[in-house]
């Protein structure tokens, strides 16, 4: 099929309705496949394929929200992806294969269940993924972005007051022929640039992006401007979640479970997910990774001109080399993109916003019933801030069950947080930079087994090691010993960048995650001590590491510190300078 003869407004459209009805209509059993990313998007080039031929769009609208009588979608999703006025009829979705449907049933529903979490699949790139926050999004991008007009006129609105529905409005003139009764009264379109530029997420005031609607800083200190308007995009894949999860009480506002990884029974054929913290939220690194793939996606979709590309398509870039040949545009970074798209005063406005609008679809909400507008900015205000900060600012870490690490020989030896130094390696072999998952992890195992088998060590020696595919892999972690600097291995942690940077640097994105983001967020969780000091392996034992272009970049780096003078490496032999170190990798690493 041609992108020429692809209509989106119709087909593209009616795809994601049908898949949505087919996620709400699981047939229990059936499932064979792999719980991947590829094989959703299977899912939806097997959809595409048939769409023509099926003429769905309006129908299929209506056969979805037949399929959600029993309220299966959340009422904020339920309202701003569908709209109103809908008639429902009967439809046969076009048939997926019994394996597709039975995949579908699998991830029809993000949950989290005795430790358990369910609704996610594996990404080519080692990360996890809700799949519903991410079918959210791209439904709300193809809708436009829909800015919904709260029209309030008072701080409050009576638990017992008829609820007014805001009218919606979108640019595609699909969704408006499906919803004859959709007038745009109080809503705009707005289409904001996307920049991937590097911003600092850590900061209290970072730029707002333009097109953001009435959007002021707030915090606990200054009186936040009450919100008129909400964004759907970021609604129905973020800002709405999170201020449900915060709604549950200041004890929430800080607490470990956001972001929580987890580790998959096995790799090649993932079938069971199991959390890493046995308290866990609904806010799990999968979630918020699907919630951010959707709002990136979702944006870059309102913004595409038609022939908007199909969806496998678009998904197969994203979750590949990069949207539209953009290395940058993929999920490798979604969290440095996600910081791009919305700073921390906007997300404050669409989740206060996100709550007055579930305020109004639901006025016997239990946990918004009798709450004042001044109690949800500060929910609003905590919920982004720890967003952005313990999330958004934060390096993605692979951890060590999904680079697939050998079990610790021993007994390790805890350290005594939080810790004074950071020292900083490059690995010299493997030489080459590793630029994907699979080569990453690859190097990882090779180096654990040099570290066990030829040098006698307990574990890998790195407390952590940076890839140049935009993820931190877990070395000895946070909490125990390494064997990374003689004689300092217990004052600092050590980070090592897989390569060989003598002469060359890594990439932007690694040297971010050393400079700026690893150390920020170890500070704020109270690991590393906010006035640590930042030295090259050379500063305190008799090496080249971490390389003559790599130190000179650490010169200019916040907290080096250049009171410690390199120590000269002895010379080595000429014998040794031809053969270096035996880390040779295996090609059964590459299986």
């Amino acid at each position: 099929m041609s992108f020429g003869n692809w209509k989106p407004t119709v087909v593209v459209q009616g795809i994601l309705w049908i898949l949505y009805g087919l996620l709400l209509q699981p047939e229990p059993g059936t499932a064979t496949l792999p719980l991947l990313m590829d094989s959703v998007i299977q899912a939806l080039a097997e959809l595409e394929q048939k769409a023509p031929a099926t003429e769905i769009g309006r129908s299929a609208a209506a056969w979805l929200l037949s399929a959600q009588g029993s309220g299966t979608l959340s009422p904020l999703r339920h309202f701003l992806l569908e709209g109103k006025g809908l008639n429902t009829t009967d439809l046969d979705p076009p048939s997926l294969s019994p394996e597709l449907r039975g995949l579908m049933g699998e991830v029809a529903r993000h949950s989290v269940q005795d430790g358990k979490e369910y609704g996610v699949v594996l990404a080519p790139d080692g990360s996890t993924v809700a799949v519903e926050p991410l079918l959210a999004g791209l439904w709300a991008g193809l809708q436009g972005h829909r800015i919904v007009n709260l029209s309030l006129e008072s701080s409050a609105t009576p638990p017992d007051a008829e609820v007014t529905f805001p009218d919606l409005a979108d640019t595609s003139p699909g969704l408006s022929d499906a919803s004859p009764d959709v007038t745009s009264a109080d809503v705009r379109a707005v289409s904001p640039n996307v920049s991937t530029k590097d911003l600092d997420v850590g900061a209290t005031s970072p730029e707002v992006r333009p097109g953001s609607p009435d959007v002021q800083a707030s915090s606990p200190d200054n009186k936040a401007k009450l919100p008129t308007a909400v964004d759907s995009v970021l609604v129905v894949t973020l800002a709405g979640d999170l201020g449900l999860n915060f709604l549950q009480g200041p004890q929430t506002w800080n607490h470990s479970g956001l972001g929580i990884e987890g580790c998959w029974d096995q790799l090649s054929v993932p079938r069971t997910f199991t959390l890493l913290g046995p308290e866990a939220s609904s806010l799990t690194t999968a979630f918020l990774n699907g919630a951010l793939d959707g709002a990136l996606l979702g944006d870059y979709l309102s913004q595409t001109p038609e022939p908007r590309p199909p969806l496998s398509h678009l998904l197969s870039q994203y979750y590949g080399a990069g949207v539209a040949g953009d290395p940058g545009f993929r999920s490798n970074f979604r969290r440095h993109n996600g910081a791009a798209l919305t700073s921390a005063p906007t997300l404050t406005q669409q989740v206060w916003g996100a709550l007055i609008l579930l305020q109004r679809l639901e006025p016997a909400h239990p946990r918004l019933q009798g709450m004042s507008q001044e109690e949800l900015a500060q929910v609003a205000t905590h919920a982004s801030k720890e967003f952005t900060e313990a999330f958004l600012g934060c390096p993605a870490i692979h951890p060590r069950c999904r680079w697939g690490a050998a079990p610790y020989q021993g007994r390790p030896t805890p350290l005594k947080l939080p810790l004074g130094f950071l020292y900083v390696h490059h690995t010299y072999l493997p030489a080459p930079p590793c630029t994907s998952f699979k080569r990453c992890a690859a190097d990882m195992r090779s180096m654990q087994r040099f570290h066990q088998q030829t040098q006698g060590w307990a574990d890998i020696g790195y407390s952590f090691v940076v890839g140049s595919d935009g993820y931190v892999y877990e070395g000895r972690g946070w909490h125990w010993v390494g064997a990374h600097t003689l004689g300092h291995n217990s004052r600092g942690f050590g980070v090592a960048l897989i390569g060989n940077y003598t002469a060359v640097l890594p990439s932007e994105a690694a040297l971010r995650a050393v400079r700026d983001e690893l150390p920020r967020c170890a500070v704020r969780a109270g690991l590393l001590r906010p006035d640590y000091a930042l030295l090259g392996h050379r500063q305190v034992v008799r090496t080249e590491c971490p390389g003559d272009r790599l130190f000179n970049q650490l010169r200019t780096w916040p907290h080096f510190d250049q009171n410690v003078k390199p120590r000269t490496a002895r010379r080595a032999s000429s014998r040794s300078k031809r053969r270096p170190p035996p880390m040779i990798l295996l090609s059964t690493d590459l299986q």
